[in-house]
């Protein structure tokens, strides 16, 4: 199977939210924030969607019923991680020649035409790992993206382990990965979950793809509206307001 296959995260309760409702199910603009991210895929082309559920997977599973694409889903009973929520993936995944986008289902801003940017410079180097990234000008909380003199890709620095000197810089990781397809399976077989949280984190999979012949990239495409996480009802009624703002109606 070649041809580009998105997986989609969207497992999570979400408790910052307050309510047993799944994430992803929260509205904005009047629909399930899930089926923005959604769309934007079918805009950007890339039709073959896997959506990993966990929490009350069977609500996100009929939200989703009957959508345009080919919509298939991978049970994630247990969160133990971004790394592991992929590899509940992994018979899904066999098989396929192309690339694999990775990224989170409570994004309603993620836009196609940024997702364009990266899947065509994917195809032009043909890297084993492509990450999506911006530039922001307030990057607390958010991941570090690391270079060398040259302007070459290093490594992702998570904000609580990084110096000082490094958390200056602005260049920020949005969880939005472009993989080869059968690199990504490769890597997914090596993950491990030593680390204090004891979760498969998908972050590793930078060193063990290097580790393994593979060139790692980092493109900072995404746009400012796209830095706007929703982790709990603030930052819901902001990304609400925002998308209004920018024209998203009810029935989009």
């Amino acid at each position: 199977m070649a041809g580009e296959v998105a997986v989609v995260l969207a497992a999570g309760k979400g408790t910052r939210m307050k309510s047993d409702l799944p994430k992803v199910l929260f509205p904005v603009c009047g629909r399930p924030m899930i089926h923005f991210v959604l769309d934007a895929l079918n805009k950007a082309g890339i039709g073959e969607q896997i959506v990993v559920v966990g929490h009350r997977a069977d609500d996100v599973r009929e939200e989703l019923k009957g959508r345009p694409g080919n919509v298939r889903f991978a049970l994630q009973a247990e969160q133990l991680g971004t790394g592991h929520a992929v590899q509940v993936c992994r018979e899904q995944l066999a098989g396929h020649e192309g690339p694999v986008l990775v990224l989170a289902g409570d994004s309603p801003l993620l836009q196609p035409d940024s997702l364009r940017k990266l899947l065509e410079h994917f195809h032009r180097t043909r890297p084993g790992l492509l990450l999506g990234t911006l530039k922001k000008d307030d990057p607390q909380g958010l991941g570090r993206i690391v270079r060398d003199d040259a302007g070459n890709f290093l490594k992702i620095v998570e904000e609580k382990d990084a110096t000082d000197q490094q958390r200056q810089i602005n260049e920020v990781n949005m969880s939005t990965y472009l993989f080869d397809g059968p690199a990504l399976l490769k890597a997914l077989d090596r993950l491990d979950n030593d680390n204090a949280q004891g979760e498969y984190y998908l972050t590793d999979t930078v060193a063990l793809l290097r580790d393994a012949g593979h060139a790692v990239e980092a493109l900072p495409v995404l746009q400012s509206c796209e830095s706007l996480s929703i982790n709990d009802r603030d930052e819901l009624a902001l990304v609400d307001a925002t998308m209004r703002q920018m024209g998203y109606a009810d029935d989009a």
